[in-house]
């Protein structure tokens, strides 16, 4: 794993450990990012892309199909893969939160919503 995979995944611990209910876990041997006990987000084995839960994949392919996109694998999921190299920090913090909102409980959301609030 190069550097900027570190860098990546230090990223991604940052901006999605503080959420409420959020826990970082090996999912299929990788770091794997879970509110409860669903999956919202994980690295690839690759290192240098994110599989995150998405409703809105088509728009993002659609606007950046090298930087966000999809494989046979993902066809019947609501995922799309991000290419980590290329996406941009605003795009992937807009990106997680989504996916962290589409996941969280009622009561996880509302202590999310709280801690935005305060800071």
């Amino acid at each position: 794993m190069n550097t900027s995979n570190f860098i990546h995944l230090q990223f991604l611990r940052n901006t999605l450990l503080p959420m409420p209910g959020v826990t970082e876990k090996l999912s299929y041997g990788t770091p794997g990012f879970f509110v409860g006990k669903k999956l919202f987000a994980r690295v690839k084995e690759d290192g240098e892309t994110l599989v995150v839960q998405s409703f809105e994949r088509d728009k993002w392919m659609d606007a950046d199909p090298e930087t966000f996109f999809i494989t046979d694998h993902y066809l019947n999921y609501d995922y799309m893969l991000i290419n980590l190299q290329r996406v941009t920090p605003d795009d992937l913090v807009s990106l997680l939160i989504t996916a962290y909102q589409n996941r969280a409980t009622g009561k996880l959301l509302k202590a999310f919503r709280e801690n935005l609030k305060i800071q």
